[in-house]
């Protein structure tokens, strides 16, 4: 079946503070058309969602208006289109279809932002997630299996468990913001040459990260390339082996464990976690959201006799 023989039915959309991306879907979860645009919420003037839709989805004019409009992520945060409220743990693919909030599309028509997922983490602190709520449903549909342990790779980390089917905890891991300042804004990546990955320094890295005391151990990074135990052009590396290591110190477990993501940093995770001895399995990011948003849309009856 050619991509010209399918029929649009419905419009998944991944609204993030960095990125947008919508998928023209079928009924039953096939991509036939994908639009990526580096349009975040931060992006939007002036609020102007609605407007900002319209002018994203405009390859699409003329074969749309029609379609129900299933949108995920940050889009729901009080920075978006709607403050959509958070779902509480636990939380299950039924929970997130009951607490759908809708908006106004540009052509008039009705679109549903999913909420978040909220609760306490293992520190007693509140926690949150946008977007990665819909992967981790996705997954528990995919997997079909009564408890999963599994890792959100990203700029906030997700370490979550579920449980017959509903995300019963989560715990947030600053991993990849982190990186970021301390390579962008610390002494530590200052006057550093051209980076080159190295397995090794990475490694090295996620032994460091492993022994606690993290402010301290993060150091090591510059120290180590003053004294040439590590190279300047791996520092990065060794860097990030160090935040990984120390985030997957807080796992203790002899099941698989699920990494859900882009591909390349899901595959650092599992490097790491070969490492220490833990068995995973990698598994697209892509796929787990639109099958969570597919299972939410399918759901919903009256979502599906908009069109």
């Amino acid at each position: 079946m050619t991509k010209k023989s399918l029929i649009p039915s419905w419009i998944a959309v991944d609204w993030g503070t960095s990125n947008f991306r919508a998928f023209l879907m079928t009924e039953d979860g096939l991509v036939i058309d994908k639009i990526t645009a580096s349009c975040g919420l931060l992006a939007v003037p002036d609020g102007l969602f609605s407007e900002t839709f319209r002018q994203l989805t405009s390859p699409w004019a003329g074969k749309i208006e029609s379609l129900p409009v299933l949108l995920g992520g940050m889009v729901g945060s009080q920075q978006g289109w709607c403050d959509v409220p958070y779902a509480s743990l636990p939380v299950s693919i039924h929970d997130l279809s009951e607490n759908l909030v809708d908006v106004e599309l540009p052509w008039g028509q009705k679109g549903w932002i999913v909420p978040g997922a909220a609760g306490d983490n293992q520190f007693e602190f509140h926690d949150v997630m946008r977007g990665e709520e819909i992967q981790l449903m996705g997954l528990a549909h995919q997997l079909g299996q009564n408890n999963v342990i599994a890792i959100l790779p990203g700029t906030h980390s997700k370490h979550a468990r579920i449980k017959q089917q509903s995300l019963i905890s989560f715990q947030t891991y600053m991993t990849g913001e982190l990186f970021s300042i301390l390579k962008q804004h610390s002494i530590l990546g200052r006057q550093l040459p051209e980076q080159h990955h190295s397995k090794n320094a990475f490694l090295k890295g996620v032994d460091a990260g492993r022994k606690g005391l993290l402010s301290a151990v993060i150091f090591s990074a510059r120290t180590e390339r003053l004294f040439n135990h590590i190279s300047s052009s791996n520092i990065e590396s060794y860097l990030s082996g160090i935040l990984i290591g120390a985030e997957l110190s807080a796992i203790s477990t002899d099941d698989l464990v699920y990494i859900v993501g882009d591909e390349k940093l899901c595959t650092l995770y599992q490097t790491a976690l070969v490492h220490i001895g833990l068995k995973s399995k990698i598994l697209s990011g892509d796929d787990c959201f639109l099958s969570g948003l597919t299972t939410i849309y399918q759901k919903n009856e009256g979502m599906r006799n908009v069109a």
